[in-house]
């Protein structure tokens, strides 16, 4: 037979049990509402209506599920909590702290770190030891990553660009803009929802070149997105300029440069063949249709090749170039074979080299002759005459014995 043990030393323990799981009373204040993004961390704010100093007293946080189920968020007791046994949901093990030296002014108020989306829900703030003091918080914890731009169809008109949204809590307000930050007409967001999740699709159509940006707002949680950026290159984009010599004398030329037709509005720029920006009017600016022409004059008094391109933000157009020959501008003196000087200089080496060829071809002659002479006395020399060559001819003797 069961010995049956004694009620009484347990009724203690019943008595908590039924305090700390039981709904003893209503909330004593008014729901509050905390809005969180989702990463960050968030306090939820409890102090009982009297001040009492809580480091030797019990309060109990917990949060509410599905079907009232109750999760413990953080208790503590008299210098015990959660942190150090086994009570606390797993859903916020590690993660709730409370502010130790604000105990001793009431203050139970806790810290729940890298808040996430599924912490979203109804807190009550409960003192068992005193039952008409319950506080409840409703978390909104709000998640909404980068929108992701695309481009879903082009011509050389218009482009039909999408912005997406996946996986966001609570639902995004999604916008197109410009680069002006200008908000963009669009279709009918399209909306899909996944458990507690939303999915946001926004289209719109431009008729510019420019860069765009779509961005999500979360009103509720006071939560806007990084910006999504994407550029767009239409047929309004400057072409390659137009130049012309408007005027000319033999000292000066009057250039002109025009683009018609482009958007956003173009810088123009002269340049010589050195690459050097050159002085120009101020241009001339005409805005049509929602693009532009530009014309940028320019005076130069050099004959050279000037060249002028047209620059939009991120692109500039090839260039375009024109040679002007100014018949008046003095002859260049930095090069010798163009100037007086040079043909005197040119004149003067002719000169030097042919005195120099002719003592060489001297000295040559000179040492041929020489040689010559030397050859013909070794020849005499080596075939000397007869010696009685000089008395005459020799007369045969017919005298007879």
């Amino acid at each position: 037979m069961m010995k049956q043990l004694p009620l009484l030393p347990l009724l203690p323990l019943l008595l908590l049990f039924s305090l700390l799981t039981g709904n003893s009373s209503a909330c004593t204040k008014a729901v509050s509402k905390v809005i969180s993004a989702e990463g960050t961390d968030v306090i939820l704010p409890c102090s009982p209506s009297i001040r009492v100093n809580l480091q030797n007293k019990l309060f109990d946080w917990k949060k509410v599920g599905q079907g009232a189920t109750q999760h413990e968020v953080f208790m503590w007791d008299s210098a015990d909590h959660y942190d150090r046994h086994s009570g606390q949901s797993e859903q916020f093990k590690g993660r709730v702290s409370h502010f130790q030296n604000e105990l001793q002014h009431g203050n139970a108020s806790i810290v729940i770190r890298e808040t996430k989306v599924i912490d979203s829900g109804s807190y009550s703030c409960f003192f068992p030891r005193q039952p008409s003091e319950k506080f409840c918080i409703e978390l909104v914890v709000g998640a909404s990553p980068e929108p992701y731009v695309t481009i879903l169809d082009q011509t050389k008109d218009w482009s039909l660009l999408q912005c997406l949204v996946r996986g966001s809590f609570p639902a995004p307000k999604v916008e197109w803009r410009d680069s002006s930050g200008n908000i963009l007409s669009a279709e009918e967001p399209q909306v899909s929802k996944t458990g507690d999740r939303y999915s946001v699709a926004l289209n719109t159509t431009v008729t510019k070149t420019d860069r765009y940006q779509c961005v999500a707002t979360q009103e509720e949680i006071k939560h806007q997105s990084r910006p999504a950026h994407i550029y767009v290159l239409l047929n309004g984009a400057a072409s390659k300029p137009s130049v012309t010599i408007l005027e000319e004398t033999k000292d000066r030329a009057l250039l002109q440069c025009e683009v018609n037709g482009a958007f956003p509005k173009p810088l123009l720029q002269w340049t010589d063949s050195s690459g050097n920006i050159i002085h120009a009017a101020e241009p001339q600016v005409s805005e049509r249709g929602g693009s532009y022409d530009v014309i940028l004059q320019t005076t130069v008094t050099k004959t050279d090749n000037y060249s002028c391109v047209a620059s939009q933000e991120e692109i500039k157009s090839k260039p375009a170039h024109i040679y002007v020959h100014l018949s008046g501008e003095e002859p260049e003196r930095s090069s010798d074979s163009g100037s007086p000087i040079g043909w005197i200089v040119l004149s003067a080496v002719l000169g030097i080299m042919l005195v120099v060829a002719g003592v060489v071809v001297y000295i040559k002659l000179n040492r041929l002759n020489n040689e010559m002479e030397k050859l013909k006395k070794t020849e005499e020399r080596s075939n000397p005459p007869p010696a009685d060559s000089a008395a005459g001819p020799m007369i045969p003797d017919h005298t007879v014995a």
